[in-house]
């Protein structure tokens, strides 16, 4: 918690002189009928049992000053709330190797339903947009809130060959220069997030791309999915073989890495479906949400009436007085 007018709570000091006061005024009453009473009726004048009642009413008042100091100083929180404006990119490799079923049932599947999920769950507000990579990268669905626009073209992917991560993200840029600026001429912060399970076999470098996300200002984040164990069974349709091949397709995610660590972004890797879904829950608590500071000082102002009535109700009960 932090203060938006700090030096109000210089304040507080006026309370503890107070409590001084009254624990002065406290110790002189019981030093002063003790000088006017006789040991006989000292018993009587300064009653042995306990004041703590005197006391507890006493203390609430207190508190209840301290309450309002703090809330006169403006305290403040971080609290998340969604993003007013933003723009998000959701690429998806959608290369052979997305076949593998060493993610059940299989990677493409997964990412899909994560995906979605994912999609699903930024802020009504955001723009999202779909682009689908393999041997070329396609915008399947330009920016929009249309979230069941959204889950239908992730429904649709299909297979294709070749790996062109570069391409993914010079077309998820282009994607991104198409959202019109707001009223005052400033581009809507923007964020692309890539799921590949390989690397670029075709296409331009991933390096240039990284550097074009740079003087775009897009973070790309990244997310290598799949295992080490994967493979696909490959059937040439210009061989006449009967058996398919087998193709170990593993994981590689040095590449991601390296293009989220240059754009700014953030790089994960999955397994399986539940870290996938993970990985999109905090990736989207990043991206859909902000952290802002917000005044509270009403909290303290309720505390500090609820505490005055308390403090009334006690003496009403014991002394029948309200103070």
């Amino acid at each position: 918690m932090s203060f938006l007018a700090p030096e109000r709570l210089w304040l507080l000091a006026g309370v503890g002189l107070l409590a001084v006061g009254y624990l002065f005024v406290q110790r002189r009453r019981k030093i002063y009928a003790a000088r006017l009473a006789s040991a006989d009726l000292f018993d009587s004048v300064v009653p042995k049992r306990p004041r703590w009642r005197r006391h507890v009413t006493a203390a609430l008042l207190l508190a209840t000053l301290s309450t309002l100091i703090v809330g006169f100083a403006k305290p403040t929180r971080v609290a998340s709330v969604p993003r007013e404006r933003a723009t998000v990119i959701v690429a998806i490799d959608v290369s052979l190797s997305m076949q593998a079923a060493d993610v059940d049932p299989d990677r493409l599947a997964a990412a899909q339903q994560a995906a979605k999920t994912f999609v699903a769950g930024l802020p009504p507000t955001l723009n999202v947009g779909i682009v689908s990579f393999a041997g070329t990268a396609s915008v399947l669905l330009s920016p929009t809130t249309d979230r069941v626009a959204a889950t239908r073209v992730i429904d649709n992917l299909r297979l294709a060959e070749s790996t062109a991560i570069g391409e993914a993200i010079f077309t998820s840029l282009d994607a991104l220069a198409s959202v019109p600026p707001d009223e005052d001429g400033e581009s809507a912060p923007a964020r692309i997030v890539l799921l590949s399970d390989g690397v670029t076999t075709i296409g331009r470098p991933d390096r240039v791309a990284a550097q074009a996300a740079v003087e775009s200002e897009v973070p790309v984040s990244t997310i290598a999915f799949g295992t080490a164990e994967g493979f696909i069974l490959y059937d040439d349709p210009e061989t006449e073989r009967v058996e398919s091949d087998i193709i170990q397709v593993p994981v590689g995610g040095e590449s991601l890495e390296q293009i989220a660590q240059l754009t700014g972004g953030t790089f994960f890797s999955a397994a399986s479906v539940d870290e996938l879904a993970s990985v999109y829950e905090n990736i989207g608590s990043a991206i859909g949400f902000e952290d802002v500071e917000r005044e509270i000082g009403e909290w303290f102002v309720g505390g500090a009436i609820a505490l005055l009535a308390l403090s009334g109700a006690l003496s009403m009960l014991w002394f029948q007085r309200l103070i």
